[in-house]
């Protein structure tokens, strides 16, 4: 790496297996799902850390957590980088974990060098970006962008009936920051790609240039639950065997679309789920996402037409209900010229890459330019307890964040 500012590679990969601890599962994954004891205690261990720098530590009203480190212009808006602590209910080590522990050497290595930018820094750790909790991802980025209004994201709830804003009280997140965009001037996160793109090509960097447009749907069949073993085939209501052709479609439109396309039924539920009862009613998740937003309305509306008739012909009824349709994201030129820049400097290989996950730098891109950077993960594996990076491409990621974050904080202003 052609730079005499180095971050500290090995301090950064032991941070990471520190954070690793909490929630640790045996299978090596780990579970912190949002505004638990367990994410209360990875948000604690981030604070202690970040204290330990001379970091001030501020807290917004859904938990986002915000450690500034000063510049010599306090005048200057800060420029961002983070990620998310958050978890899967049997996630990975590195999901989320690397960009905001990354960051945290960033900070280290700042201190180490005695570099005093021109701006101040600043580094975050959003909540629940995962939405595994309360169904509602990219929760704290979404809310403070105006994305999801407060109230509206206080009153969600988990499955057991606890609310957020509860949530928050119990383990002491709720801060008295507004949940809204301040003053920034840019943003940075540092992600695995959590695909095969980058591995397969055998490149270290991901130049992140935007996001892929998504929509998002509710489904519910209601069919008729029956006796498994009196019911003939002419008078089933099956609402199981409904959503399996649905199911299939939604596969088959996704494949019409060539490597581009995506589309998915990752949540399910069966009802009454009993051996012996033809199911009555079933629902489950429906989701597609294309780089092209005018590709991804095609699909859905293909899909609202074709699931609607398959369900039918079923015998059962269709109720579709969606959740959101967000365009493409682009981020910002300069920032992703500086994110090239530091990794051709480093002597990287690198590609750009539009990202197929959503990201809290999706809805930070509205208000404040930003940029990704995405290193390999093996056999693009992510979601899941083996979930891998190595050493290496955690400290090339981390090592062009420096970069990319340093230059910016020191840009020249105009004028």
């Amino acid at each position: 790496m052609q730079t005499n500012q180095r971050i500290d590679g090995q301090r950064l990969w032991s941070t990471l297996m520190a954070m690793a601890e909490i929630g640790a599962t045996p299978r090596g994954g780990v579970k912190r799902l949002t505004l638990t004891e367990i994410d209360r205690q990875g948000r604690e261990r981030f604070a202690e850390w970040c204290q330990a720098l001379g970091l001030t530590m501020r807290v917004d009203a859904i938990g986002n957590m915000f450690a500034r480190r000063e510049g010599r212009d306090p005048n200057r808006p800060p420029v961002l980088m983070g990620s998310h602590l958050d978890s899967q209910p049997s996630g990975g080590k590195f999901d989320g974990a690397l960009g905001v522990i990354a960051g945290l050497e960033v900070m280290r290595s700042l201190n180490d060098l005695n570099i005093v930018t021109e701006a101040p820094i600043e580094l975050v750790n959003w909540t629940d970006e995962e939405g595994s909790r309360f169904g509602h991802s990219l929760m704290g980025s979404g809310t403070w962008a105006g994305i999801f209004p407060l109230e509206k994201t206080y009153s969600l709830t988990d499955a057991e009936g606890v609310r957020v804003d509860t949530a928050l009280d119990a383990i002491g997140y709720r801060g008295t920051e507004p949940a809204a965009p301040f003053a920034a001037d840019a943003y940075f996160e540092l992600h695995i790609e959590q695909g095969p793109i980058l591995e397969r090509e055998g490149r270290q960097i991901g130049i992140v240039t935007g996001a892929q447009a998504q929509v998002w749907y509710d489904a519910r069949i209601e069919g008729q639950d029956s006796h498994a073993g009196t019911t003939p085939p002419s008078t089933r209501r099956d609402a199981l065997l409904a959503t399996a052709r649905v199911v299939e479609l939604v596969d088959r439109i996704m494949r019409s679309r060539g490597e581009d396309g995506r589309g998915t039924v990752g949540w399910l539920q069966v009802s009454p789920n009993s051996r012996n009862v033809v199911p009555g009613e079933t629902r489950f998740s429906v989701e597609f996402r294309h780089p092209d937003f005018a590709q991804a309305q095609a699909m859905a509306a293909e899909f609202e037409a074709e699931a609607a008739a398959l369900v039918a012909a079923s015998g059962c009824a269709w109720h579709l209900t969606e959740l959101f349709r967000l365009d493409a994201q682009p981020f910002d030129a300069d920032c992703v010229g500086l994110v090239e820049a530091a990794a051709s400097r480093l002597g990287l290989s690198a590609r750009r890459i539009v990202s197929g996950a959503g990201h809290d730098a999706v809805y930070v891109a509205r208000h404040i330019p930003t940029a990704m950077i995405f290193t390999p993960c093996k056999d693009g594996l992510s979601h899941n307890e083996a979930e891998s990076i190595e050493p290496e491409e955690a400290e090339a990621g981390c090592q062009v964040l420096f970069q990319a974050v340093l230059a910016r904080a020191n840009r020249v202003l105009p004028g």
